[in-house]
């Protein structure tokens, strides 16, 4: 007497309430997991079921086990504030030692919309290469003065000030004053 085979796991439902939690759009999350938009939508739709290597590929685009993926199981909701510890909020070094990048922003929104604390001793600088084309950064000057330089233009900024310029060219943020500065930065990729 055989026993019925069971059904394979349906990610369909699960997968697509995830990437609509994120505002993902089907495009985005094939990019990010390097799966064709068509079998995205086949899988959210229930009408084609996921290799391992793309229940994987998309796990890790949406920042989740595979196993929730798999299960499709509700996940608790999350706390109505969640909080992030001072030391457990990652941070860069910039390459001449003299400045620091505190990562404020959340991993998930990576790529779209970032921010962070920008510290830099007097004479420290953050340069950049050009990001996407329509990427654009806002920087708040909070202590200190900073100098932003992009394309051929540049300014100095004092505290209270914003300066907002397009990043798809090199650029970059310099102390130029006798005292550590600090300031609030804000990158915005285009969608």
């Amino acid at each position: 007497m055989s026993r019925p085979v069971p059904e394979p796991p349906r990610v369909g439902e699960t997968l697509a309430a995830l990437r609509q939690e994120r505002s993902m759009s089907l495009d985005e999350l094939s990019r990010q997991a390097g799966v064709s938009k068509s079998m995205l939508s086949q899988i959210e739709r229930n009408q084609a079921n996921p290799t391992v290597a793309v229940v994987w590929r998309l796990s890790n685009a949406l920042g989740v086990p595979m196993a929730q993926l798999l299960e499709g199981a509700p996940r608790p909701a999350p706390p109505p504030i969640a909080t992030v510890a001072s030391h457990a909020t990652p941070s860069l070094r910039t390459p001449d030692g003299l400045g620091e990048l505190r990562i404020l922003g959340p991993i998930e929104l990576a790529g779209q919309f970032e921010w962070y604390e920008l510290s830099l001793q007097p004479g420290g600088a953050l340069e950049s290469q050009a990001h996407e084309p329509g990427s654009r950064e806002h920087l708040s000057v909070l202590s200190g003065c900073l100098q932003v330089q992009a394309a051929d233009a540049a300014t100095t900024l004092q505290p209270g000030e914003t300066a907002r310029y397009a990043v798809d060219q090199p650029h970059a943020i310099r102390n130029p004053g006798s005292a550590p500065a600090v300031g609030l930065l804000v990158v915005v990729h285009p969608a």
